[in-house]
């Protein structure tokens, strides 16, 4: 099927990493992870398939290499990522890492990932957070903002949604290769009941093979080759 790109942030519903990558890979697709520091106090690092997940220290570790610096011959890997796949899937999508993919900051492996992604390539994010978190206006500014920067003139932010609205899709015929899978109304892990946790495993798999689709359907000038 396809290269999936799992990032996987510091939100509660990174629990949810392990099951997530199962069910990708059950639908055929090869999944590697990259976890932000705060992602892996969800889940435990084992639970994955071996050599599947990727972390900040592993950016710039050089093999072989006596002084521990970087010399020409050696890979940039958010560079060999953003090479090797073909769709980025952002799930959970926490705020802090909303804010810093708005901003453009790139400060660790993850946000230099998404910073280098050739964007005609599809990306699909899952943002989860609390209720209050996510009807911020700073959220709403920061979600605006990423689609605008990728050709979705005046978003329309998503509202309150229900488990059963599935997809929450940005961009139509000018922009069809960013897409938001909104989060669902429910009793979230810190007590709270409202908006903010992240669609099922189930419309996460939907998304990824609806933005695949997606892609196929785009001028072929305007996605770039791969080796």
């Amino acid at each position: 099927m396809a290269r999936v790109l799992l990032g996987v942030t510091g939100s509660v519903a990174a629990i949810r990493a392990p099951t997530l990558v199962a069910a990708l890979t059950e639908a055929g697709h090869e999944v590697r992870v990259i976890a932000t520091a705060a992602a892996l106090r969800f889940f435990d690092p084992a639970s994955l398939p071996a050599g599947a997940l990727v972390t900040d220290a592993d950016e710039w570790r050089f093999e072989g290499s006596e002084d521990g610096r970087w010399r020409r011959e050696d890979p940039v890997l958010h560079i060999e990522l953003r090479a090797w796949a073909e769709l980025l899937l952002l799930a959970p999508l926490d705020a802090n890492t909303l804010a810093k993919l708005a901003l453009g900051l790139s400060d660790n492996l993850l946000t230099c990932a998404f910073r280098a992604w050739e964007h005609p390539r599809p990306v699909v994010l899952a943002p989860a957070m609390n209720t209050l978190m996510w009807e911020s206006p700073q959220t709403a500014r920061h979600l605006r903002a990423l689609l605008e920067d990728h050709g979705v003139e005046g978003a329309e932010l998503p509202r309150a949604r229900t488990p059963g609205a599935y997809l929450t899709r940005f961009g139509g015929p000018d922009c069809p290769h960013v897409h938001v899978v909104g989060p669902v109304e429910k009793r979230l892990a810190c007590g709270d009941f409202g908006v903010g946790g992240m669609a099922s495993v189930e419309e996460l798999v939907a998304a990824v093979g609806q933005a695949l689709r997606a892609a196929q359907d785009l001028p072929a000038s305007t996605l770039s080759s791969k080796d």
